[in-house]
């Protein structure tokens, strides 16, 4: 035990830090410490299981960050407990328990908008295409709505949803906002709505810009307002061959993009490919964000697909899987578009608003088509002028184009539906600092605010405002998550959440993982070089495991005393 530590304590601090302890929680932590204190030394192979340890190949013998997909909960103990939502807002002052049906009322709003946006000129309007969609889903939109109306604010017509959308220079004006008028989907329990006549101008100047949606109950009540992701302005689609200059221009791997066909340049004629209860379709009125990627195709034989990174050329062997249900079109050559006839021997990168045709790999003669609102298979005849073309028809001449989606998950309490949920807090990194029982994490965001508090699963972690890029809060013990000492020698996951102080709660997309140390335990190794120890050495192993857990208490509330200071 460092005695130069311990001269530096403040003992008055100190001591007035272990008064407030807990006794019973504190005998329980000295029993039950993590697998790199006592744990690691008492736990033995044969007695009760056989020690489980992590791959040797473990970047990071205390913790490493994750992401989680959206809709899906960390896996492992400690995953997100839905129960946070009820338990939390009850802590507030005057909060009452609400039924437990509320504890899974999480309300979700998500933007689809392409990439890149042509720009008008003079009196002509090109409305962005595809139009911008907005998705709402969730439960706690029906139980907001029946919190205010048994405070007598109207009936269900009155706190209808609506909303308006605009770019984010507007003046929030009606004359300069589209207005949203949501649908009930079938077979499903989201609304949806398009705005279909957006366009920049060229007055506007600018070469990125944002979409900006309001939503608002009854048009009274504010919920919100939400910004997209950056959108590029072009005058029109670059025909010249694309290289990393211009990489926000070329389709990568792995990206969003959306598909449309528009007979004879006719916007009145726009189809989008779509998907409809697991079938592809041709549909006027929604479209569809797939997640293109390129397939290595030597090894592509009987759905075994080896993906790959880099920049979608033309020529290669793409895999369309569309991001909501997963359905996914056979593997495909994409082929570049010139004057209705698709060309064979291109290779360059696949540009935002290029024609394009998909010529299905195990039918070279065959290219996904549309027909009115049905998907077909087209049987393209070679050009007689040139063997290095195909002659296309209008519906199998499609138009790539990059999309984003950007999704704002919330659950709010009766307290907190008078005040709108923006500005959204969105964490874009973190990152650790030490380890052991004093490691912190540097939450890195934006729209962070002193009234935010960082929560892993249902724990609450002790936070420090920095500014609103920046928050610093303190890793709760891996002890919290699990109810015996034993299941700390397996990785556990928390998903990482931030609250407000009125208890309106934000889901992220970031977990936190607690990893056991690499190596096995003291008495493990012991036992491999010939047995356990007897009489002194036991009982001076015995006293080793003591001053570390004296030491580890003194290290904490040196700790506590800093960061309150």
């Amino acid at each position: 035990m460092d005695l130069d530590h311990l001269d530096h304590l403040d003992q008055r601090d100190h001591l007035d830090h272990l008064d407030h302890l807990d006794q019973r929680d504190h005998l329980d932590h000295l029993d039950h410490l993590d697998q790199r204190d006592v744990g690691a030394e008492t736990m033995c192979p044969g007695v009760d299981e056989a020690p489980v340890y992590p791959p040797p190949l473990c970047p990071d013998p205390l913790t490493h960050l994750g992401t989680l997909l959206a809709g899906h909960d960390a896996a492992g103990t400690g995953a997100w407990d839905r129960s946070l939502e009820l338990e939390f807002q009850c802590q507030l002052p005057g909060a009452t328990r609400e039924p437990a049906r509320e504890a899974h009322a999480e309300q979700s709003v998500t933007i689809l908008h392409a990439k890149v946006a042509q720009k008008s000129y003079g009196n002509e309007k090109r409305f962005f295409c595809p139009p911008p969609c907005v998705y709402i889903s969730g439960d706690g939109w029906r139980v907001m709505q029946d919190h205010l109306q048994a405070a007598g604010r109207g009936g269900d017509s009155v706190h209808r949803l609506c909303g308006y959308m605009c770019l984010d220079s507007s003046a929030h004006s009606q004359a300069d906002s589209f207005k949203l008028a949501f649908d009930e989907q079938p077979d499903s329990r989201q609304m949806f709505a398009s705005a279909k006549s957006l366009f920049i101008s060229d007055q506007d100047k600018r070469k990125h810009f944002r979409l900006r949606l309001r939503l608002f109950l009854g048009g009274r009540q504010e919920v919100g307002s939400f910004q997209s992701r950056s959108i590029k302005v072009i005058s029109k689609p670059s025909q010249k061959r694309q290289s990393m200059k211009n990489a926000d221009l070329c389709i990568s791997s792995c990206s969003r993009v959306a598909l449309f066909n528009r007979l004879r340049s006719q916007t009145v004629s726009t189809r989008y490919l779509s998907v409809d209860r697991g079938a592809f379709i041709a549909s006027a009125r929604q479209w569809t964000a797939f997640t293109i990627t390129l397939v290595e195709d030597q090894r592509a034989d009987q759905g075994d697909f080896v993906l790959s990174e880099g920049f979608i050329c033309y020529g290669c062997v793409v895999q369309l899987v569309c991001t909501e249900s997963g359905a996914a079109l056979p593997p495909m050559v994409i082929r570049k578009v010139n004057k209705q006839h698709a060309i064979l021997d291109v290779d360059e990168p696949v540009s935002q608003l290029h024609k394009c045709a998909f010529q299905f790999r195990d039918d070279p003669q065959t290219y996904l088509c549309l027909s009115n609102d049905a998907i077909v298979l087209y049987q393209a005849p070679p050009s007689a002028k040139d063997p290095g073309r195909v002659v296309l028809n209008d519906g199998s001449c499609w138009t790539i184009i990059g999309v984003e989606a950007v999704e704002f998950t919330f659950n709010q309490g009766p307290s907190c539906i008078q005040n709108p949920v923006t500005p959204f807090p969105v964490i874009t990194g973190l990152e650790v600092n030490g380890g052991g029982h004093v490691a912190t994490l540097d939450v890195h965001g934006e729209n962070l605010s002193p009234h935010l508090k960082v929560w892993f699963g249902n724990s609450e972690a002790e936070t420090m405002f920095r500014s609103p890029k920046s928050l610093l809060c303190v890793v709760p013990d891996v002890s919290v998550f699990s109810a015996g000492w034993r299941r700390l020698r397996r990785v556990t996951s928390v998903p990482l959440s931030l609250i407000r102080s009125d208890g309106l709660i934000y889901r992220t997309t970031f977990s936190f993982t607690f990893t056991p140390e690499l190596q096995p335990p003291p008495c493990a190794r012991g036992a491999a070089a010939g047995g356990r120890r007897e009489g002194g050495a036991e009982g001076g192993q015995r006293d080793d495991v003591l001053l570390e857990t004296i030491h580890q208490e003194f290290t904490r509330a040196n700790f506590h005393l800093f960061m309150q200071s």
